[in-house]
């Protein structure tokens, strides 16, 4: 049983770490090459990645994964998928909400600002995002989350501690740089 838990979160850690690359990837992409406004750094610590888009990623893997595996149907229409989006755009708005909450109280500003979006709150949560948030939730639960899956299948117990491990102190070595 300590070994399946350990398996487990070196499992969810790797995808952790995967999913906040990812999340950043896309915010420098936005900055870049959408938005045209130039490269910044769009995580809160020095490395190539935005922890909420890890956090976010987790939180939906596990209230929504056993969602996705059901089929709910209104007659012969399943409808599966339609809840899980819904779920993944009021999951990541009330997370994306909170993260500014705290954003701003550790360091007295939040990374974004919304309020050039119709139906924004404060300028930190808007419907526009929230339903982008909701369509690459879908992409990441449907496509990339079993991709990952069966190549962590694959890797053998010590590859997977050793990448996990690997990443872990490289993030710790990240968090202690930017505290400093």
């Amino acid at each position: 049983m300590k070994q399946l838990i350990q398996k487990k979160a070196a499992e969810y850690f790797f995808y952790f770490i995967l999913y906040s690359f990812i999340g950043w990837v896309y915010e420098v992409f936005l900055e870049v090459v959408v938005y045209r406004w130039g490269f910044s750094n769009r995580g809160v610590l020095f490395g190539p990645y935005c922890i909420i888009y890890g956090v976010g990623a987790l939180i939906l893997i596990f209230t929504l994964g056993g969602l996705k595996k059901k089929r709910i149907c209104l007659g012969r229409l399943c409808i599966t998928p339609v809840l899980v989006f819904i779920g993944i755009v009021v999951i990541t708005t009330v997370l994306e909400l909170a993260g500014s909450y705290i954003m701003e109280l550790l360091y007295g500003e939040w990374l974004w600002d919304y309020t050039r979006f119709s139906f924004n709150f404060q300028g930190r949560v808007a419907l526009n995002p929230s339903l982008r948030f909701g369509v690459g939730g879908m992409i990441f639960l449907y496509v990339f989350q079993p991709l990952f899956e069966k190549l962590t299948a694959r890797w053998s117990d010590r590859i997977l501690y050793t990448v996990s491990t690997i990443l872990a102190l490289l993030f710790l070595a990240d968090v202690i740089f930017t505290l400093l």
